[in-house]
């Protein structure tokens, strides 16, 4: 796939993991569409971090708790830049939840963001990424596999977003190429304490945490040279899974 002179639509994209990919991709002259929950200042220096490579951007605001207007999304892109090649699921929650702190509303907040919303995003793109030949990236975790104890509604998403990753893969086959790219341990969650944070790198046998770049690399492999890869989970987590 070309990625100069495509348009990649990226959720979740003003901070973090989502700040990579769009920076790597508007190296490799990808214009982006940076979707965001609030255009804030983080949302703003990533648009302008990317324009500052020579690509066209923008921030598009949605909650994605709003099924209209995360269905809005692809069409926003297409308006803005007359095509849409690549559509990147990145956007996630992730807090706590026990057994016991089982709250039916965060549940089907947690699975509205990170599993019903790439629901949507991909059946409304979908005409548009057949045309181009496109790509979608969904983010999953390696937690699908492993789970993290007390994240039981993410884990749980994100488990259920690897078997949709698969499904989407056969649904639009042969044009698209459909991947999971799950990182392991790539930037530590806020809540995490150090003695949990030792543990977890103790089990990595490269002994290190992932970085954002780490991901954004291979999305970017996938993208540009992943033409016969599709209906894949790749594992990003330095060799976690083996342990």
């Amino acid at each position: 796939m070309q990625l100069r002179g495509s348009t990649a639509l990226i959720t979740g994209a003003s901070r973090r993991i989502g700040r990579a990919i769009a920076e790597r991709l508007a190296d490799a002259g990808c214009n982006v569409a940076l979707h965001c929950r609030h255009a804030d200042e983080h949302a703003h220096a990533c648009r302008d971090a990317c324009a500052a490579r020579g690509v066209r951007a923008v921030t598009l605001e949605a909650s994605l708790l709003d099924p209209d207007a995360v269905a809005a999304l692809p069409g926003l892109v297409v308006a803005e830049f007359g095509r849409l090649d690549i559509l990147i699921n990145n956007a996630a929650t992730f807090e706590p939840m026990s057994l016991a702190d089982f709250s039916l509303d965060r549940w089907q907040r947690d699975l509205a963001v990170n599993l019903t919303a790439p629901m949507i995003l991909a059946h409304a793109s979908a005409a548009a990424l057949r045309s181009a030949g496109g790509r979608v990236i969904n983010l999953c975790d390696a937690a699908a596999e492993r789970p993290f104890p007390g994240y039981l509604s993410y884990c749980t998403s994100k488990a259920a977003l690897e078997s949709l990753t698969r499904s989407l893969a056969l649904a639009l086959a042969p044009e698209v190429c459909v991947v999971g790219v799950a990182p392991g341990v790539a930037l530590w969650p806020d809540p995490m304490d150090s003695a949990t944070k030792e543990r977890l790198l103790s089990r990595i046998p490269l002994g290190r945490s992932g970085e954002p770049s780490d991901i954004a690399e291979l999305i970017h492999f996938l993208l540009e040279r992943g033409d016969y890869i599709t209906g894949q989970i790749l594992r990003v987590d330095g060799g976690r899974a083996l342990r």
